[in-house]
């Protein structure tokens, strides 16, 4: 990877960034571009970030909002996921909307005015994972907040036009921005095969974990159990869906004995004991949880990100009992479906959004994510202001 660069405004300290792309034309606009950057050395920094014009085929968006991810903290706090590492500082972010300003040439499929949904993760398109369309995979990925790749916590964003989507009339800019994390489980429930009146547990009452809750609800699973430690999580999901059942993680219990107790929520019969458990913490106990939960035969598939190395899986019950244990990596083929499901009234996640912070405060909405006391679910980072070029 080419080094970082010093930019910065007359007058200003210089601050490192990564490598703009190469044959990007910076443009100077009448509206400034503030965004939010973390740093090689685990901080966050407000950067006054360079517009670059259009090329073949991209777009230059206004982002209008922004979720805040686990990943986002993550990367700020630790500088890593997995051999995803900050090597230099990054503008993060990628969970996002906006309107189209400007295309470049050879975009016929929007014009300007046009409100989109960002698909932030641009692949190869030339190895054999793209060729097979498993573009989720593609080793080469362009993903949007993660370095040396720029994300859309700030105003101005060049995209490919491809992976821009457009948002129906009657879906907000608000909820434009939680088509990526629908996305996630959109992917994750893709092959699990839910299915009307069999069984569900959701393990984590977190954003993914209350959209997959939604999701499995609206497939007609029944009955499901949602797990936590947070008892004001668990409320939060009966509210969000009344019709789940809640389970709050007993500390004191090992991975096979909560895996017990939330069982006999279920009933007493092996038979409808529950089909399917959809991982959403990435807690290695959670997942030895999971494990034990789900009945002979069926599927814990792993929607949580956790730690790069685990050491506790149950491996010979997972093995006895020929419970599949699947995983997945971000998503692909997502985006429209998960537009028809919010435009269609088939979810309806509003209530997730639970605070909402400016872009000239989005280093407020970091600190406000990172701390679970706070009682967040999904915080946004929206921009109201005019943007003119």
């Amino acid at each position: 990877m080419a080094p970082s660069v010093l930019v910065g405004q007359p007058g200003e300290q210089p601050i490192a960034i990564a490598p703009k792309p190469l044959n990007k034309t910076v443009i100077q606009t009448s509206t400034p571009n503030p965004s939010l950057q973390v740093t090689a050395d685990h901080h966050l920094k407000s950067v006054n970030a360079p517009v670059y014009a259009p090329g073949r085929g991209e777009v230059l968006v206004h982002i209008k909002a922004t979720g805040i991810c686990g990943s986002d903290i993550h990367f700020w706090k630790t500088g890593r996921i997995g051999s995803l590492v900050f090597e230099g500082d990054c503008i993060i972010g990628h969970e996002a909307s906006g309107i189209v300003l400007e295309c470049g040439e050879d975009v016929n499929n929007l014009k300007a005015g046009d409100r989109v949904a960002v698909e932030p993760g641009v692949p190869c398109e030339h190895c054999f994972l793209c060729d097979e369309g498993q573009y989720n995979l593609c080793e080469d990925v362009q993903f949007a907040g993660v370095y040396p790749y720029h994300g859309t916590i700030q105003r101005f964003k060049v995209h490919p036009a491809k992976w821009l989507h457009k948002l129906p009339d009657n879906v907000s800019f608000a909820e434009g921005a939680l088509l990526e994390p629908l996305s996630v489980v959109m992917h994750g429930i893709r092959s699990t095969g839910l299915s009307l009146g069999r069984g569900v547990v959701v393990c984590g009452a977190g954003p993914i974990g209350l959209i997959a809750l939604a999701a499995a609800r609206a497939s007609g699973a029944h009955p499901i159990v949602v797990t936590d430690l947070e008892p004001s999580r668990l409320a939060f999901a009966r509210d969000f869906v009344p019709s789940c059942i809640t389970y709050q993680v007993d500390r004191n219990k090992d991975a096979q004995g909560n895996a017990q107790a939330i069982r006999a929520l279920f009933g007493e019969s092996e038979y409808v004991a529950p089909d399917t458990v959809l991982e959403c913490t990435g807690v290695e106990s959670s997942v030895c949880t999971a494990a034990y939960t789900a009945r002979r035969g069926g599927t814990v598939m792993v929607i949580g990100v956790g730690k790069a190395m685990m050491n506790n899986l149950p491996f010979m019950h997972l093995s006895l009992a020929e419970i599949d244990l699947r995983f997945i990596n971000r998503y692909r083929d997502t985006w429209p479906p998960a537009i028809q499901c919010l435009s269609g009234g088939i979810l309806d996640l509003k209530k997730l959004v639970s605070h909402v912070f400016p872009l000239e405060k989005a280093e407020d909405a970091l600190h406000l994510c990172a701390d679970p006391r706070n009682g967040t679910i999904k915080v946004l980072v929206v921009d109201e202001q005019e943007a003119r070029l």
